[in-house]
């Protein structure tokens, strides 16, 4: 049996005062990252922060699409999408 795989469609807004989800619109994750989108480092900053709000290592998240963009899409292996859902709403307001 293989692990499971979650793709995760993220809109980002680079250059924010710190790294946050802002919340779920239309199926579309909204999430803030400090980092400039400069030389992937904001995709960087991006893959760490999730990897952390999910508990997962960094190399279980792709981008697929998006890389020069702010609409991304995510794949993340390991977790089925209720639990990458549960993981990111948690403490939102």
């Amino acid at each position: 049996m293989s692990a499971p795989t979650c793709k995760l469609s993220v809109k980002v807004q680079p250059n924010a005062g710190r790294n946050e989800v802002v919340g779920l619109s239309n199926g579309v994750w909204k999430i803030k990252i400090g980092a400039q989108p400069d030389k992937g480092k904001a995709n960087k900053e991006l893959i760490e922060f999730i990897s952390d709000k999910l508990d997962i290592r960094k190399d279980s998240i792709t981008i697929l699409k998006g890389t020069t963009s702010h609409n991304k899409v995510l794949s993340i292996e390991g977790l089925d999408p209720s639990a990458v859902s549960a993981a990111l709403s948690s403490g939102l307001k």
